[in-house]
């Protein structure tokens, strides 16, 4: 993990996971800022694996908008 990233609270993420054909479509939405990303992985993953590179998505744009 970079040092400008701070890490996010798991449970302050909203997670919507929704299957595509041959693929997973995931969305995790950090409440308190009203921030959201969105990422597509195979199914094979598997649920925690899809979350956690969400997570780590999410700790980038997060740590990106405060500069």
């Amino acid at each position: 993990m970079l040092p400008h990233m701070d890490k996010v609270d798991p449970s302050e993420v909203l997670f919507e996971m929704r299957r595509i054909g041959n693929s997973v479509r995931v969305s995790a939405i950090h409440v308190a800022s009203d921030t959201e990303v969105v990422l597509v992985g195979p199914p094979g993953a598997g649920e925690h694996g899809l979350k956690m590179a969400a997570l780590r998505k999410l700790t980038y744009v997060m740590g990106q908008k405060r500069g």
